[in-house]
């Protein structure tokens, strides 16, 4: 897979992802939504896989998780919870990704002015399959 490059709107954070990326997940939880205005799209890669270049600034939006975030210009970049992968805001890459949304989680927590309508796979909360499968 070819590297793909990625930053915020400033160009203070860029970061590149040399392995597999996968598929886009839209989250509508009501922290994603009050992060980012509106839901989150994401994909995430292997830890070892991202290489970071610039001062991101981390909040801890909950025990289990924070998120990272350009200090200078806002743009939200990462998810970080446990595990082995971390998510990157789909919005942030740069170029064609090559990437489709598969799918919606939190669907529960979704705001009322908007439909999801696409003919997607919607749960109500996280979906495991579905937020962890990564190509190998």
């Amino acid at each position: 897979m070819p590297e793909q490059w990625g930053g915020c709107l400033c160009g203070v954070v860029r970061y590149r992802v040399t392995g597999p990326l996968r598929p886009v997940v839209a989250c509508h939880c009501q922290q994603c939504r009050k992060t980012s205005g509106h839901h989150v799209a994401a994909t995430s890669a292997l830890r070892g896989d991202l290489r970071i270049e610039g001062a991101v600034t981390w909040y801890h939006s909950s025990p289990e998780a924070r998120r990272g975030f350009c200090g200078i210009c806002g743009s939200n970049l990462f998810w970080d919870g446990p595990g082995t992968h971390i998510s990157i805001f789909a919005g942030g890459l740069d170029g064609p990704t090559g990437l489709a949304v598969v799918g919606h989680i939190f669907c529960a927590d979704k705001g009322d002015y908007y439909t999801l309508d696409d003919g997607l796979p919607q749960f109500q909360g996280d979906d495991e399959t579905m937020t962890t499968q990564v190509p190998g």
